[in-house]
């Protein structure tokens, strides 16, 4: 029979969990809802235990269907393939709060599946998988110490949102995943920007206050239409036979322990010939007996491990509980990649690389929201000779992808935005050792590698693995906690950031009970532990490299306007290829205008650039360009200022003496200097008269009108025969000057231009008609023949 019950949140955000109506045949199943949101959770267990394992075999599996989103995959199958990271981080964040809850003795295979069968498209649906597993469990009759509730909390202006939508979410300075029962937080999951503790300790107990009215909301499910729960039979405890080894072998095990006095390979092959020496004493073939030594002998090493921290204040390498251990950085250490670290912290050891690339080496993502583009990658791996053991090398576990996710979150706060740094990057980091938290150096090494490849994060970030061990009232928070230290230990604290706050955190926890005043005192001890990491780390780099690997890309960033975006791709990406093609480039071009020119070629990436400035260049008025005549007329001359743009040049803009006919100073393919006097629409103006007076009062040269201001000029009065006497004077001192040669290079020439003999024009002191403004032909010799009419002598003769 159908029943539901829904919760309201904080902010009016409800869910609602229904039975009874869909996957009847299953253990349990929860149809939960929140929005459009539609989650499908199932739990089913096996009827019988799993004979000859001493774990607890679960599996966990969330899947994101396109369709929930309105979407058919792309490829060539058109159906979903393998779990993508996010589907694989999802299935991780189920896994991590509900496996403690199951009961010790429990061996039967269990199997948790959520569904995402509709999505919104503006609200996440992890939480909703979360939830409802929860509830699933809770309705079916699998044993389970549960429920759980999840909600994410946002930090928006800086007021806590419960479940904020995507948009929410990037406006935010907090994304916190927080898991817990009614009675305390179980997980926690964290990206951040520098958040300060007390502000991540006050949205966790934020979120808990939730949290309580989900339970209580599953409960309500569970007493009208949950199944009544298998029985385990706890495994009975033999007091006598752990005392008696206690005895025999307590104080040799004890020592053996101390990886002070003995390395940790050392201390673990102790440790397996003690029990091999006990084996020695068992009945032969006695598989029974056997079994009961391995497990008492491990209880037997918890029991050290937990009364020496709580009762004697020791860990197990005697370090104090807030110190971390030694650290060593080196960066540079490979020569040919982009940027590399090696990070070392006692026995663990991480060697991180960065690789520089260009849009085009972004990830593309899709799923139900849509294709995605992520520019900021880190993978993380971990080999077995890193932990000394032998194994099978096959594809990325789950593990990995999760570590590297966290060790993700806590760059991407400090990353540059992508107008300061348009590199996609990625980081990739090799454990080589491993003992103790290979997640929080691949943190460091991430952050040093980075610097060391020239990309200017915002501050070096650190991240330090902190632990707890809790008894009654008797409690220790241990920083830097090593393997067994995590193993033995309660919880698994994993908090990065920089020195102004927190930007990534992780905490699984085994126990119930850990207090708002413990969590404070742990974020506190983590962050003395950051700093002093920090200032090891700064000591060798402590900012980024100016100067970028010889091997890396250069990207050159241009702007250019939306109009000319389809100038610069033109007719089937011809244009675009062409300048690839010519220059061994990569070029990528947004809707916006951004244009990202990349190559390691200096020249070739400087030849690019001025070919895309001079296909997508705009005039703008005052800006003086080198343009070229490209057709003349009566009432001036067209000037191509850029490729395929053309200004209109004014007779009366062509020089600062009075022109009769354009063609006695410009030919067609003339190079020139002009200034942009106006835009008007698609109508550009120009003037070189304006260039040639600029020029002339830089050198101090009179003005031509002044000079003539003695009534020379037709228009001021002269008369005509006085013109005329000037004009042939004028041509006659051309002629004799023509005939000493080289003394016209003495004669400043403005605006001529280094182009073939025969393209230039210059411009003398007085005008064009000055020695210096004369156009060479070929061989030498200037063009015989009068000064032209309008021309300014040297000696202040007048101009018509």
């Amino acid at each position: 029979m159908k029943q539901d019950v829904t919760v309201e949140l904080a902010g009016g955000k409800q869910i609602k969990f229904e039975t009874g109506r869909m996957a009847k045949q299953a253990s349990g199943a929860a149809l939960t809802t929140s929005g459009d949101n539609v989650v499908l959770a199932t739990a089913v267990a096996s009827p019988d235990p799993k004979e000859g394992i001493d774990f607890f075999p679960l599996t966990v599996e969330y899947r994101e269907f396109t369709y929930a989103g309105g979407r058919i995959p792309g490829g060539f199958i058109k159906r979903e393939g393998r779990p993508s990271e996010k589907e694989i981080l999802t299935s991780r964040q189920i896994d991590r709060p509900i496996r403690p809850l199951f009961p010790e003795e429990f061996r039967n295979e269990t199997q948790v599946v959520a569904f995402v069968y509709s999505a919104d498209k503006e609200n996440d649906p992890d939480v909703l998988g979360i939830n409802g597993a929860s509830c699933a469990l809770a309705l079916s009759d699998i044993p389970f110490h549960g429920p759980v509730g999840a909600v994410r909390i946002g930090l928006v202006d800086d007021q806590f949102v419960v479940n904020p939508t995507y948009g929410e979410r990037e406006k935010s300075s907090l994304n916190i995943m927080v898991v817990g029962t009614k009675d305390g937080i179980v997980m926690i999951e964290s990206g951040a920007k520098e958040v300060a503790e007390d502000r991540v300790v006050d949205a966790i107990e934020f979120a808990h206050g939730e949290i309580k009215k989900i339970c209580a909301a599953i409960e309500d499910l569970v007493s009208r239409a949950g199944k009544t729960k298998r029985t385990v039979t706890p495994a009975e405890v033999d007091q006598a036979y752990l005392d008696e080894l206690t005895s025999k072998i307590g104080a040799q095990l004890k020592d053996a322990l101390d990886t002070k006095k003995h390395p940790k390979f050392d201390s673990y092959a102790l440790i397996k010939n003690i029990k091999d020496e006990l084996k020695k004493d068992l009945p032969e073939g006695d598989a029974a007996a056997a079994k009961k030594l391995s497990k008492y002998y491990e209880v037997l090493r918890e029991k050290i491990f937990r009364d020496q921290v709580l009762n004697e204040r020791i860990r197990p390498d005697h370090r104090a509980f807030d110190e971390i251990r030694q650290v060593t950085v080196e960066v540079g250490v490979l020569p040919r990649v982009h940027g590399s670290a090696l990070f070392t912290r006692g026995e663990t050891q991480a060697l991180v690389s960065a690789t520089l690339g260009t849009t085009d080496d972004a990830q593309r993502l899709e799923s139900y929201e849509g294709e995605q583009k992520r520019r900021f990658m880190l993978h993380y791996n971990f080999p077995p000779f890193s932990v000394g053991e032998v194994g099978r090398m096959s594809g990325v576990g789950r593990r990995e992808i999760g570590h590297g996710a966290l060790a993700s979150r806590a760059i991407e706060a400090v990353l540059p935005a992508e107008d300061e740094s348009p590199y996609t990057l990625r980081v990739v980091s090799d454990i080589l050792e491993s003992n103790g938290s290979s997640s929080m150096a691949t943190v460091c090494g991430a952050s040093l590698s980075l610097m060391q490849a020239g990309i200017p994060i915002k501050g070096s970030v650190a991240g330090v693995a902190m632990g707890l061990v809790k008894e009654g009232d008797k409690y220790a928070v241990l920083t830097d906690i090593a393997g067994a230290e995590d193993h033995y230990g309660d919880m698994d604290f994993k908090v990065a950031g920089t020195r102004k706050g927190i930007t990534a955190l992780q905490m699984d926890i085994k126990i119930m009970g850990i207090t708002p005043q413990i969590m404070r005192e742990a974020l506190e001890q983590a962050r003395r532990g950051r700093l002093s990491l920090l200032d090891t780390m700064d000591a060798t780099i402590a900012g980024a490299n100016e100067e970028k690997s010889k091997f890396a890309p250069r990207i050159h960033t241009l702007q250019i306007p939306t109009d000319k975006i389809r100038d610069l791709i033109g007719p089937g990406g011809k244009v675009i290829r062409g300048i690839i093609d010519a220059t061994g480039v990569k070029i990528d071009v947004d809707d916006s205008g951004r244009v990202n020119v990349a190559s390691s070629d200096a020249d070739g990436l400087a030849r690019a650039i001025q070919m895309i400035t001079d296909l997508t260049a705009v005039p703008e008025v005052g800006k003086t360009y080198l343009g070229k005549v490209v057709r003349l007329a009566e009432f001036g001359a067209f000037v191509e200022i850029f490729p395929g743009t053309d200004g209109l040049l004014h007779v009366s803009e062509i020089a600062e003496h009075r022109v009769k006919e354009v063609k006695d100073e410009l030919r067609e393919g003339d190079q020139i200097l002009v200034k942009v006097l106006a835009i008007e629409g698609n109508r550009i103006k120009l003037s070189r008269k304006a260039v040639l007076r600029e020029q002339r009062a830089k050198l101090g040269l009179p003005d031509p009108a002044q000079a003539g201001a003695d009534g020379a000029s037709a228009e001021a009065g002269v008369p005509r025969g006085r013109a005329a006497e000037v004009e042939a004077s004028s041509s006659e001192e051309e002629e004799d000057f023509d005939e000493e040669g080289d003394d016209v290079a003495e004669e400043p020439n403005f605006n001529r231009v280094d182009a073939p003999v025969g393209n230039q024009v210059g411009q003398g002191p007085q005008g064009n008609g000055g020695p210096g403004g004369q156009q060479r032909r070929p061989g030498g010799r200037r063009r015989r023949g009068g000064r032209r009419p309008g021309s300014g002598a040297p000696q202040g003769g007048g101009t018509r």
